[in-house]
Order: C-alpha cells, then sequence, then structure tokens
C-alpha cells in the first residue's frame, strides 16, 4: 500500500482545526447542541485532541482537532497527525480559513498534511495489520503529489529498516536497490566478493568477508545534466561488532545498521521522483559485519582504496572503514557535492538524542540552506563541528588512521574527522543519524525512521543552484 490522500468526496467530515484561544469563540458560532456535546466529552483544543460531533441520526456530522497553543506544539512535530490517530475510520477534508479556526499558512498546511499521511505507516511484512483508520482529502493548495512522494520515500526508508537481516542481507539491500532503480530508469552496477580486490575497495571486502552473504558496493547513477550529487549510505545489514563482540543488549538493533542505506535510498527517491535536475549518482557498500575464522582482527593494517593505513583498534568501528572506500570512489568521480548518511556512533546519540540528526560541513552557506530547510520539512538537524585539533586523536602511532581512538572523548566528531580524510578536497557534508524511533510519536510509528533527508531534498535547490527545481 502507497500513502495516499483520499478521493474528494462530498461524505467526507468537515475536520476543524480549533486553538485552544478560538475554541469558545467557535463554540459561540455553533448549535447549543454542538455547544453540549463538546463541553460533555471534554474537548479543550489541546494539542491533538479529536472529536467527531455527530448528527441527528447518529452519523459523522463534523469533526474537531485540537491545535492547543504555541508551546504545546513546539513540543510536537505533526500536530494533526496526533489528532488523525484518534479519529474513527472514515474521510476528512480540513476546513481551511473558516471563522475562529486555525489559518495554515499554505507551508503549515502541506507540514500538516505530510505528516497526517507518515502516520498511517504500517509495517506488515510479517504481521497483517489493520490500515489506518482515518484518510484525509488533500485541502485545495496544497502540492498533493509531492506530499505523496515524500511520505512514500519515507516509507520505503522504513520499510527496509524495520526489515531483520535474515530478510535484508547484502543480496537484499541490492535488491531493493535495483528495484528503485528500475522504477525510475537509473543504471546499477554492483561489485561484489573477491571483484572488490580487484575493484581496489579493500575495506568493504575485509569487513564483510567473513559473512556468508559476500559484501558488495551498490553504485547507481540518474540524470545526465546538471550539477553532480553523490550520496553514499553505510549499508551493513548486521553488526556483530565482529571480533570485538557486543554484548546481546547492544546487539538487539543491528537490523537498522544499514539505516543509511536507506535514508540515501529515500533521498534518492526523491530526487528521481521530482526530476531534480542534477546528475545523482549512489554509493552503498553493502556488508555484514560477521564472526568467522577470516574476520579482520584488532591490531590489524589495513590500506585503503586512497592509500591511507588504518590501524584497527576496534572491529565494530567497522561504518567508517566501508564509507572510506565509498567516499574515496565518489571523490574520483569530481562530483559537486558528496553526503554521507550513516549510523556511525552512540556518541552522537548521547550528544542530541534519537530524534536530532547531526550533521557535519565546512560550508556555512550550505548549514544554513539545510537548516531553513528542515523546518518546513518537520526533519529537525543539528550541525556539529569538524574540529580540526581533534585530528590528532585519529592518528595512531603505526599507521595514518585510527578507526577507533581510545578515551572515549568527542566520538561522533573523531569519527566524522575520519571520514573527512577520504572524501578529501570534495565539498562534503555527513550526518550522523540513529534511524530509528524508540517510542512511537504522531507521524512517526515506533522503529524504522527517516532522518534529514526530507531537509536535504528540500535544501537542494539552494544547495546547488538549481535554476529549474
Amino acid at each position: 500500500m502507497a500513502p495516499r490522500f483520499a478521493a474528494a468526496s462530498s461524505s467526507a467530515v468537515p475536520l476543524f482545526l480549533i486553538e485552544q484561544d478560538q475554541l469558545q469563540d467557535w463554540l459561540d458560532s455553533q448549535p447549543a447542541s454542538v455547544q453540549t456535546w463538546v463541553a460533555t466529552n471534554g474537548f479543550t483544543a489541546a494539542c491533538g485532541q479529536a472529536l467527531v460531533v455527530p448528527a441527528a441520526n447518529g452519523s459523522a456530522n463534523l469533526a474537531l482537532a485540537g491545535y492547543g497553543n504555541a508551546s504545546q506544539r513546539a513540543r510536537k512535530r505533526f500536530v494533526l497527525a496526533a489528532a488523525a490517530e484518534k479519529l474513527p475510520a472514515g474521510s476528512y477534508r480540513l476546513q481551511g480559513n473558516t471563522q475562529h479556526t486555525v489559518a495554515l499558512t499554505p507551508e503549515q498546511q502541506q507540514t500538516e498534511c505530510l505528516g497526517w499521511l507518515l502516520g498511517q505507516y504500517r509495517f506488515t511484512r510479517y504481521k497483517s495489520g489493520k490500515p489506518a483508520a482515518a484518510t484525509l482529502v488533500a485541502p485545495d493548495g496544497i502540492d498533493a503529489a509531492s506530499v505523496e512522494t515524500l511520505a512514500a520515500s519515507e516509507w520505503l526508508t522504513r520499510d527496509l529498516i524495520n526489515t531483520p537481516a535474515a530478510d535484508m542481507g547484502p543480496a537484499a539491500l541490492e535488491a531493493a536497490a535495483q528495484a528503485l532503480a528500475s522504477e525510475f530508469e537509473a543504471s546499477i552496477g554492483v561489485t561484489a566478493g573477491e571483484d572488490l580486490l580487484a575493484a581496489n575497495l579493500p575495506l568493504i571486502h575485509t569487513v564483510g568477508r567473513a559473512a556468508e552473504q559476500a559484501p558488495r558496493l551498490i553504485d547507481m547513477q540518474w540524470g545526465s545534466a546538471g550539477p553532480k550529487l553523490t550520496l553514499v549510505g553505510k549499508g551493513v545489514c548486521f553488526d556483530t561488532g565482529g571480533l570485538n563482540l557486543k554484548p546481546g543488549a547492544s546487539m538487539g538493533l543491528m537490523k537498522k545498521d544499514m539505516g543509511g542505506a536507506a535514508n540515501v535510498l529515500g533521498l534518492a527517491r526523491m530526487i528521481m521522483a521530482a526530476k531534480l535536475p542534477l546528475q545523482l549518482r549512489v554509493l552503498i557498500p553493502a556488508v555484514e559485519n560477521a564472526v568467522a575464522g577470516n574476520a579482520f582482527r584488532p591490531g590489524d593494517v589495513l590500506t585503503s582504496r586512497k592509500g591511507l593505513t588504518v590501524e584497527i583498534n576496534n572491529t565494530d568501528a567497522e561504518g567508517r572503514l566501508v564509507l572510506a572506500d565509498a567516499l574515496a570512489l565518489a571523490e574520483e568521480g569530481d562530483p559537486d557535492l558528496v553526503i554521507s548518511m550513516a549510523t556511525l556512533t552512540g556518541a552522537a546519540r548521547v550528544a542530541v538524542g534519537p530524534d536530532l540528526a547531526p550533521f557535519y560541513t565546512d560550508h556555512d552557506a550550505d548549514a544554513a540552506a539545510l537548516a531553513t530547510a528542515a523546518v518546513p520539512q518537520a526533519d529537525p538537524v543539528w550541525r556539529m563541528p569538524f574540529h580540526t585539533p581533534y585530528e590528532t586523536m585519529i592518528e595512531p602511532a603505526i599507521a595514518d588512521l585510527d578507526n577507533a581512538p581510545s578515551g572515549g572523548f568527542a566520538g561522533s566528531i573523531t569519527a566524522a574527522l575520519f571520514l573527512r580524510r577520504f572524501a578529501g578536497e570534495t565539498r562534503y557534508m555527513h550526518f550522523d543519524i540513529y534511524g530509528w524511533m524508540p517510542s512511537a510519536a504522531p507521524g512517526r510509528p515506533k522503529g524504522g525512521i527517516g532522518q534529514g533527508g526530507r531537509a536535504v531534498f528540500a535544501a537542494l535547490p539552494q544547495m546547488l543552484d538549481l535554476k529549474d527545481a
């Protein structure tokens, strides 16, 4: 099932969005029966409240959704989605600009409608589930097709992350990329197994060689004109930690360690569906970090595609290794912008929690464009520093780089600095995302989640000066 707005119909229930300080004025304009029903049911227009007011025959006459006040809304990302979860089955039509109701700007309306569609997501691969009951007719004045595309792209990301590693290993991740490429007539190539060594992608091979499924580098390309954008996504389909084995509690969510790959595929879908005038390349190193006799070891010194040597001080810091080769390959294509996305460090989660998408860039204009674009997309991001003085922390005694500096300080920053070495002189942005909702919130069920993709998509026209976007 794809996210869709309901078909326009005269039977759609009128839905009034009301702030708390508007409620009494709105009630004063209504019949006494409506006033009594609202009071009896304790509707106060608090953020996310919902109430259906029946007609005399018991059918739904109208519905109310609470919009609270500014301080309440600051604590919720999708207010209308919160109300939608409480509405009974049926089709609803938002009543815009009526007396004593919220007058959403077109931008706000687009955001709230996106939240409604995102909230309809269900992961039903292994267990049947009821579809979302309440559907929404697209209001006049919004770009309904664009909202549906954003939601569908997010659903793709969620599906990929939510699928367990038994069904979302490197081969299945490749198949998902192949399906996306086929849908949008993109070209795709895959280098796998021992061919990675022949192609000078040694770190990808080393990290994934102990797994039953061969490691691989997925390379998808679309578009023949315009600026060159390369997306690089960490595709560690399961991470045991390698010989530095994770404890069981830390391994439980490691199906999501390909969340960076899932996010760049969702972002790529947005770009291709919107036909942005650019040349897109997507690079995904897809591996499992497994335990076997041929697994790479702590203390090993590995040589990367770029020629830089890396001392392995922890096999559980494998994501930066596979990204290193992919970033070096990306740089060789002379792109205008490279963006990597990865579920890379626990340190990022300690710093900003699971809700924010921390990102790194040396380009202030890109950071400003992204921060501005993130707000209407309800896709919050937070800039982190490429703090160059910490470079010494990733430089061990016997190799060019250390994949896991000791001490525990600035773990997300040192990981980002490590990756920047391989991006070289390319204009580069890195996201250290979590990719998971620990508990459900409006528009965001518990489970896999997209982070930063919608913000990047909205910022690309400015970042890449896309005149026709």
